[in-house]
């Protein structure tokens, strides 16, 4: 009988004990380990010299757009000595910008383009500079002008790329602002929004040292927001926007409250992608793919090597020497414009290829896109947004050298149809570790806010409705 009940007190304490044994261990383990993070590190940007005594000036001023008769007579005067080369015929944009579209383009823009009307739309919202590491960083600041009582507004940095600028978030910035207004109430969530330039781009200064990474632009628009007064505030971001904004999110977790991305870089490659790849064609479902993902993946070598062959040449000649052909570009405004609005074309959709005006105009009036091209041409900023990918991809020629620190951060993707490449949500958990939402977008391309900013503001209130509810 004894037996019988020290065998019966066996069975119940020694699962006990190993509980609580592993329970200990478990969170010994757990409380070690801590989240891997990206060093913040530090930086000077000024020309010369860091200044050995004396704080930074740290005051926010404002700022004004502000154009003139001589800058307009310049560029007229430009644009009446272009010189016309014919195009292939057949050819639509296989070969590029295709010049008798381009003469269209030209020819509104020397006689019908209004660059004084456009400034007065684009000092419509707050514009401000700063000083940060020696350099001058431009954002515009834009708040609610009417928020509901008890209801609390979010602060998001939104951050553009390249052949792109502030600009871009126009459309999207009254949606996110002011949502009743325009049909949109998720969850009753309201922003206010901050769009910065990254430094060598439009407004901000130009770094004056070399090695000005995606790194250090994260570092400078954290250090942006926290003197703005913000301690935690949402990121978004597509092209390098989506870059710096992951690299604040590996930096300073703590501060990030959500993370949003319209393009997701992941450069690892290897045997178990390389099979998972061939695997996706006929069994999608074995490898994580859904069948949307198969749909957008394949046929694998047109979609993710052809394809991307073709669109990239622009970024070998800025990865490599971006000075050379920047300085033709930085001198002709039809070249520029050109090499710029070449990339609205096809990466908006990859079938304008075949259209003589590369379709621009279904997704974008001329007003708009040449509005952008202003931004690049009366700041003389096309030479050092182009060495933005010569300082990144010296160091991490695949991009992939911080992917091997985790995002944990809430994160929601949005994956749109037409964008250059498409990174099935499966591929994206290795680098994203917490991702809340992960939307399959109806329609649109890489400048999701520009071309399709509702899609773009509904995915975002709804990702961010969600992370608040958690």
């Amino acid at each position: 009988l004894r037996s019988f009940e020290y065998s019966q007190k066996n069975a119940v304490l020694v699962p006990a004990a190993a509980l609580g044994v592993g329970g200990v261990l478990l969170y010994w383990l757990r409380s070690g380990r801590k989240i891997k993070t990206i060093d913040m590190g530090d930086g000077w940007w000024g020309s010369g010299e860091r200044p050995l005594k004396g704080k930074e000036d740290a005051s926010i001023r404002p700022f004004k757009i502000e154009t003139s008769d001589k800058e307009i007579e310049d560029l007229h005067r430009r644009l009446d000595q272009f010189r016309f080369t014919p195009h292939v015929e057949g050819a639509a944009f296989h070969y590029g910008f295709n010049s008798s579209y381009l003469r269209k383009v030209v020819a509104y823009w020397r006689n019908q383009f209004d660059w004084h009307k456009q400034v007065e739309m684009l000092n419509k919202y707050p514009h401000f500079h700063t000083t940060i590491e020696g350099i001058d960083i431009h954002f515009i600041h834009v708040k609610p002008s009417y928020v509901p009582n008890g209801r609390a507004v979010q602060p998001l940095l939104m951050v553009h790329g390249w052949p792109g600028s502030f600009y871009e978030f126009y459309k999207i910035i009254p949606l996110l602002t002011e949502p009743a207004k325009h049909g949109l109430n998720e969850g009753d969530v309201v922003f206010e929004v901050i769009c910065p330039s990254i430094p060598g781009y439009g407004f901000s200064e130009a770094p004056h040292q070399k090695e000005f990474d995606s790194i250090a632009t994260a570092r400078i628009f954290h250090k942006l927001m926290n003197r703005l007064g913000f301690k935690e505030y949402y990121l978004q971001g597509g092209d390098w926007g989506s870059r710096i904004t992951t690299n604040m999110a590996q930096m300073l977790p703590q501060s990030v409250k959500g993370l949003h991305l319209n393009l997701v870089f992941i450069g690892r490659q290897g045997l178990g992608r390389l099979i998972c790849t061939m695997l996706g064609a006929y069994v999608p479902w074995l490898v994580g793919f859904s069948r949307e993902d198969a749909r957008r993946f394949y046929p694998f070598m047109q979609k993710n090597v052809y394809d991307v062959l073709r669109e990239s040449g622009y970024l070998h000649i800025q990865a490599t020497k971006p000075d050379t052909a920047g300085c033709g570009l930085n001198d002709s405004p039809v070249g520029l414009a050109a090499y710029i609005l070449e990339k609205f074309s096809t990466w908006t959709d990859k079938s304008f290829l075949h259209k003589d005006d590369g379709g621009l105009e279904s997704k974008y009036s001329l007003d708009e896109l040449l509005t952008n091209v202003m931004i690049y041409w009366v700041t003389s900023s096309i030479v050092s947004s182009m060495r933005y990918y010569k300082e990144n991809f010296a160091k991490d020629p695949d991009l992939s050298a911080h992917n091997r620190v985790g995002v944990y951060v809430p994160t929601g993707i949005a994956a749109f149809p037409q964008e250059i490449v498409h990174v099935p949500r499966v591929w994206a958990k290795d680098v994203y570790k917490n991702i809340i939402t992960y939307s399959y977008m109806p329609r649109g391309g890489h400048f999701a806010a520009f071309e399709e900013p509702k899609l773009l503001a509904q995915d975002i209130m709804q990702f961010v409705q969600k992370v608040e509810q958690l």
